[in-house]
């Protein structure tokens, strides 16, 4: 019995070590400098905006008071009223958003007439910051000067600044101010009283950091901005999304609505304002404050490709099954014109009709748009009758814009198999390809475009996202994105730009997630997605390297996924290492073909880790998961990494 126990005891720790020699067994890759691949795109890796979750207006866009015009549907949502308060439309300042308020003496000595503004889920006030409070604001039946009070308040109502504002003209004018907030509250309102005995009209409330972006008086917020910049994005796409089809033609989103003077931009219902009845808001407006303009300077501002896509006459296709709904083929004139219109407002002379509306905004030189995209998920011939025509006008007047057409809203099935062979037939530049989808159909698509057709349009992987069990932006959607994202830059000969979908979310008003940055009032937290966006953005390369293990690419064989380019500007080569395994694997990358004389040495490395995939980084933690630093080891033309289980990792080997 006891020699049994023992060849047992010997069969066991065999097995054992067997099982230890599997697990560090050695992975040989073989990075080929001789065979320099095809170029990576400037717009490889980028960001697309659609104004859902708040994004616009109570996000990206620094305005604090929601419905300033009183041009909402229900003119005072928004807005507490006390007091003697009319709304009024006659003899309007702004032709387009004609309702204003008076105030009036309430008619006794103890009582007071005011307004409060609730913000977006309450207004963010930081001490000691600055805040801009402005009006459009006159007297009424008086000659005599009259005075507003502008309080800042806090959750409890106290009040953090107060202060008065002298109203003294009969005619329309506006009124500027600063506030600087005692205390730092996030769930703050804005509260105007009337302290003097007569009336007041008043019109386009304002309220906005003095510090936004850039520091532009209508500009965006600060920190998100920034974010949003870090990534170093190669191409932006706006203003979304299904907001470009809207739910009706009526609520479409029509970019010429959406620039010159912001106090006459009107409001427009958001598309996402009642999309899903769990999450209803029905204070969702677009007040256009971020339009157009705005996002040709974002672009600008971030080294960004500016992306505008437009509609092409059809309403959002899930929710208008008629075809009545949408604009007959024979009618799209103006909308094609639009698309024309839009161009030379972006690219045209200051002498030029719509090339001076830009110039007189601010911005005599051009902003060099190269893309347009028409349409944004649709499909079936009704959506190919409509964008042919766009297309022969587009390429008759503007011959070197790309066209971007749609593959439909989803990757694969009968809409997408209809439409790619039409995008071919109408030879747009890139196609763009939707997919939400789950861990299992991203780890094995990393071989999705390695058998595209070269010949056609390239590929624009337009909104994907990873979606794990309760679409949280869990550690877990970030890694099987990193490794679906190395098939996309293995392929980037035909993969011309990605961008990740959606950006921004609110935590008390979101509609839709996952999303790549979240926000409250104050502050924000990058996702795990977020950072993968990031190190590839950041490290996208020049050319395409080929990277492989028993001469085939690395694309899931152990679960592991990798990606090499080369940097010609830093002189480097660049490794992406995703494995989504439970065990690390010892990796070897050989480096090949390399002149005689040249000596390799080990640059910059990073890792994103975690030790549990359902980590999330929230705005009370929010680097659970950032990049950290990692290192390698490099003997001769030989890098040796080990690839921690469940990570992704880059490196850098310089020249």
């Amino acid at each position: 019995m006891k020699n049994t126990y023992k060849a047992l005891g010997m069969a066991c720790l065999l097995s054992l070590s067997m099982s230890g020699y599997s697990q560090q067994q050695a992975y040989d890759f073989v990075l080929d400098t001789k065979k320099v691949g095809a170029p990576i795109q400037s717009t490889m890796y980028g960001l697309f905006f659609e104004d859902i979750n708040f994004a616009a207006d109570g996000g990206l866009y620094a305005e604090l008071v929601k419905n300033r015009s009183f041009d909402f549907p229900q003119n005072l949502m928004g807005w507490n009223t006390f007091g003697k308060v009319e709304v009024r439309k006659d003899n309007p300042l702004f032709d387009q958003n004609p309702t204003y308020v008076v105030l009036s003496d309430p008619g006794h000595p103890h009582k007071r007439t005011g307004i409060e503004n609730e913000g977006f889920r309450g207004m963010g006030f930081k001490q000691n910051e600055a805040y801009r409070f402005s009006v459009w604001a006159k007297t009424v039946n008086s000659n005599e000067p009259q005075k507003i009070r502008i309080d800042l308040l806090d959750e409890k109502n106290d009040i953090l600044v107060t202060q008065q504002l002298v109203i003294n003209a009969g005619d329309w004018k506006k009124y500027e101010i600063s506030l600087t907030p005692k205390a730092t509250e996030a769930k703050g309102r804005l509260r105007i009283f009337l302290d003097s005995k007569g009336s007041v009209a008043l019109e386009h409330v304002s309220l906005f950091p003095v510090n936004t972006w850039k520091g532009r008086e209508n500009g965006l917020r600060a920190d998100l901005a920034q974010a949003l910049s870090d990534i170093k994005p190669g191409v932006f796409r706006f203003p979304g999304g299904c907001i470009v089809e809207g739910t009706d033609l009526d609520t479409r989103y029509d970019w010429k609505k959406t620039i010159g003077a912001v106090e006459n931009r009107p409001v427009n219902e958001n598309r996402w304002h009642y999309t899903f009845p769990h999450r209803f808001f029905p204070d969702y407006y677009q007040s256009y404050g971020l339009g157009f303009y705005e996002y040709f300077l974002l672009s600008e501002d971030m080294g960004a490709e500016p992306l505008p896509v437009l509609s092409c006459g059809l309403a959002c296709q899930y929710q208008n099954e008629k075809e009545e709904c949408h604009v007959p083929v024979k009618d799209l004139g103006s909308y094609i014109q639009d698309a024309l219109d839009l161009i030379e407002f972006a690219n045209g002379s200051p002498t030029s009709t719509w090339g001076k509306v830009r110039a007189e905004m601010g911005h005599p030189a051009p902003f060099n748009l190269k893309y347009i995209g028409i349409g944004n998920e649709q499909w079936g011939d009704e959506y190919v009758v409509r964008l042919e025509p766009f297309v022969k006008a587009i390429r008759a007047k503007y011959p070197d814009i790309k066209i971007i057409g749609s593959s439909g809203p989803s990757a694969d099935g009968d809409k997408f198999e209809y439409l790619w062979p039409e995008m071919k037939r109408l030879k747009v530049d890139l196609v763009d390809e939707h997919y939400y989808k789950d861990p299992k159909w991203f780890l094995n698509s990393a071989k999705r475009y390695d058998n595209y057709d070269r010949k056609g349009p390239a590929v624009f992987a337009g909104e994907y996202a990873c979606h794990v069990p309760n679409r949280d932006n869990n550690f877990e959607s970030a890694l099987y994105e990193a490794a679906f994202m190395t098939g996309l830059e293995r392929n980037a000969d035909i993969v011309h730009m990605c961008t990740y979908a959606p950006l921004l979310a609110h935590v008390d008003a979101w509609q839709w997630k996952p999303d790549m940055i979240w926000f409250d009032n104050l502050s924000s937290v990058k996702t795990p997605n977020y950072y993968v966006q990031q190190l590839y953005a950041q490290n996208k390369g020049t050319n395409v390297m080929p990277l492989t293990r028993n001469n085939t690419s690395i694309s899931g064989e152990d679960d592991l996924y990798a990606s090499a380019v080369y940097d010609k500007d830093e002189n480097c080569y660049i490794v992406k290492v995703a494995n989504t395994g439970t065990d690390s694997k010892d990796i070897k990358i050989n480096v090949e073909g390399l002149k005689k004389q040249a000596t390799l040495s080990l640059g910059e490395c990073f890792e994103l880790k975690a030790n549990d995939l359902k980590i999330v980084n929230s705005l009370q933690t929010p680097t659970n998961i950032i990049p950290q630093k990692t290192t390698a080891k490099l003997e001769g033309n030989t890098l040796q990494i080990i690839a921690k289980a469940q990570s992704f990792s880059l490196y850098k080997i310089q020249l």
